[in-house]
Formats: structure tokens, sequence, C-alpha cells
């Protein structure tokens, strides 16, 4: 088993806990006996979460922050360890994206997704992967999507963003594989919660989203435990997502052949 097993010393941190896929980790986890720690800027709604789960016997902390802020993700590791608790358990949950082409797109709200999606996994990986080597134990589960297998018009950095997330998630566990700490790569593709409207699309464009294609983040989040329990290294919740992965990347190996021979 590649899931460290339920410790009242340990934890497992969640980023992006507040709403999706992050509070639907928290609960899959706390069912299983976990103690987490829910990491989300939205403290109102952070704090409902963690109610919830407290309700249902579960020990939950929260932390208020801003991981797009290297003084945030300070405060984070500080108050984490103030806890006293080990993270036994990271999960990279926390995301954003925008609808647009990348010409006409506001920088700073493109760079501030980037460092969201990308620094903020580097960085907390960074921290608390030392302590799991340490223990020989910890899993380690990166929120991808099905975006990193191709390239989205209209959300080109968010596509190349979940694209470094995979590929960084893949070396991070290769560089790993001496040791019995799990990286796991979690690429969902279109889930039922407020990310899509909030990255700016319409009604009429996410009802145009085969039904086929849709996972709810329960069932996201009950996959990606069964994974992390497996040692898994990917998961792709949905066979229609894993057939749509699967084109893309076999046309990205049919334009890479059709490089070469030029």
């Amino acid at each position: 088993m590649s899931l460290p097993p339920p410790s009242p010393w340990g934890t497992a941190l969640i980023t992006g806990a507040s709403s999706g896929i992050g509070a639907a980790m928290a609960r899959a986890l706390a069912s299983r006996g976990y103690g987490s720690t829910l990491v989300a800027r939205d403290g109102g709604r952070l704090r409902r979460i963690a109610d919830e789960l407290r309700e249902h016997g579960a020990r939950v902390e929260t932390i208020e922050a801003d991981l797009t802020s290297r003084a945030d993700r300070a405060e984070l590791e500080a108050r984490v360890k103030r806890t006293g608790l080990s993270v036994d358990i990271l999960i990279n949950g926390a995301g954003a994206a925008t609808r647009g082409s990348i010409a006409e797109c506001d920088l700073d709200t493109e760079l501030g997704h980037m460092e969201l999606n990308v620094v903020s996994v580097v960085a907390l990986c960074r921290t608390f992967v030392d302590g799991m080597i340490d223990r020989n134990s910890g899993a380690i589960l990166n929120i991808a999507s099905t975006a990193a297998f191709k390239p989205m018009g209209g959300q080109g950095t968010y596509a190349a963003s979940k694209a470094f997330v995979l590929s960084f998630t893949r070396t991070l566990r290769l560089e790993l594989q001496e040791t019995p700490v799990t990286v796991t790569a979690l690429c969902p593709g279109p889930v039922p919660t407020d990310f899509d409207r909030r990255a700016g699309f319409t009604a009429e464009e996410i009802a145009a989203i085969p039904a086929i294609m849709w996972k709810s983040a329960d069932d996201v989040a009950a996959v990606a435990v069964d994974a992390l329990e497996r040692g898994a290294e990917l998961c792709i919740p949905g066979r229609a997502n894993v057939a749509d992965a699967t084109m893309s990347l076999l046309k990205a190996k049919q334009q890479a052949s059709q490089a070469v021979c030029r």
C-alpha cells in the first residue's frame, strides 16, 4: 500500500480545498480516517468545509493563504510546523484559468495564474518532500488536467501550466523511485464546479462539452485516492477522458515523426 496509513501525528495537506476537487479529496480522505490541513484563499468557504468534516469526526486544520504569494507560502510552512504535524500526504489542488487568447490576455492575471498553477506546486513539493524522505513514507498528488496533453486555443497558459505539472510530477516520481515516497499526477477532464464559470466560459460553451466527458468532483476524488493507494504514476478519471488523452498523445507523436522526416 503506497498511501501512508492515518496517523494522529500526520496530516494530508490539501490546497484548493475550499471547493471542487480539493474539497472532495478532503472528504474522501476523511472517510478513510485521515486528518487534513485545508488550504485556500477563501476563508469562509474553507471554514464551512472544515466544519462539515468535523461533524463527521475528522481532525481538520485550516490555513487561509494566497499561494501566489511567496510570503504566504512561507507562512504556510511555518504554520504547519507550529501544529507539530507531519505532512504525510500532499495534494496540490489549487489552480486557476482564464478564457481568452494569449495576444489579448491580461498579462498580470496570467502571470498570477502561472504562479499558482506552476510555482506553488514546485514550492510545496520542495518544502515537504524532505520530511517524507526522512520518514520513509509519503504520497504526493499533483492535480494537472487532460489539458496537459494538448494545446488549447483560448486557454494557452492554463494548458501549458498543466503540461508543466504533468512533466514535473513524472520527473519528481523518477527522482524518488528509490524511496518509499510516491508521486501521482491526476489529470481530470471536465468537472461540474465553479472553475469553468470563473475562467470565463459561457453556459453555452460548457453545455457543448459531451456529457460522457464529465465526472463529478466526488467521483474524481474517489478514483484519485484509489490511484494513491496503488502508487500509480498517472490517473485519468473516465474512459472517455483516457481516450481523449490517448488521441492527443498519438497526434503529438505523429506530428513529431513528421517533423523529424523533414
